[in-house]
């Protein structure tokens, strides 16, 4: 039973990776066809279509993120916890590997040129954001995602529309974080591109495998403390 919840959230993480990144690289990042707003709505639309398509089976978490809050609130086990992140970062590369695939088939140019859609900050940021800069975003956009995850998912009243608040929310933080960091606030959306690119992005994901999961911490935190409410 635990081996389907594994299953879908590599689908999942594969489904927003591939198709999140892709919009970002093939469309030709910020000053291309989609700009911020577009790209940020491909990442949402990613959840929202793997929330309804997963969420029954494993609750849609395709982030590491997502499942730490999860489980520091108390929401899965450890043993479901460390399977899905292998199963995300699993995903997340896999979703890069393919995007890499289609890059390759194509007249865009070279892999390394076009991108995979991957975070930066210094010279990889388009703002030059530093990497105490990078940290600070990456923490708060995801404090900010995962809180309204937690918040959304507590009450079967909200169930319903679970999936379409958290997929704008990914949105949402997106416009922010993209000219900033180009957002993570996944660590498995962000390793694959990274692994795959080599350079630059392999030397600096850990922020965007850190930051994100502290943010995530926190935010599990402040639920608990503040927010949480007894059914």
């Amino acid at each position: 039973m635990n081996m389907k919840k594994y299953v879908a959230e590599f689908i999942g993480t594969l489904v927003l990776t591939l198709f999140g990144c892709g919009s970002a690289a093939i469309s030709g990042g910020i000053d291309g066809k989609l700009g911020i707003l577009g790209i940020a709505m491909a990442f949402g639309l990613s959840i929202v279509a793997m929330a309804y398509a997963i969420g029954d089976v494993s609750g849609c978490h395709i982030n590491p993120a997502v499942s730490l809050g999860v489980f520091l609130t108390g929401g899965m086990d450890a043993k479901d916890f460390v399977g899905y992140l292998v199963a995300q970062f699993l995903g997340g590369i896999a979703g890069a590997g393919l995007l890499y695939a289609f890059i390759s088939c194509s007249t865009l140019g070279a892999v390394a040129d076009v991108g995979l859609g991957q975070n930066g900050f210094g010279s990889a940021s388009y703002v030059g954001l530093s990497m105490g800069g990078a940290i600070l975003v990456e923490v708060i956009l995801t404090f900010v995602f995962v809180l309204t995850i937690l918040g959304v998912t507590a009450k079967a009243k909200t169930g319903t529309i679970a999936g379409i608040v958290i997929g704008l929310t990914l949105a949402f933080v997106h416009i922010l974080g993209i000219p900033l960091t180009g957002t993570s606030v996944n660590p498995a959306r962000s390793l694959g591109p990274a692994l795959l690119l080599g350079g630059q992005a392999l030397s600096q994901v850990w922020v965007f495998i850190v930051a994100p999961l502290v943010g995530a911490a926190l935010a599990a935190v402040v639920y608990k403390a503040v927010l949480k409410t007894e059914e």
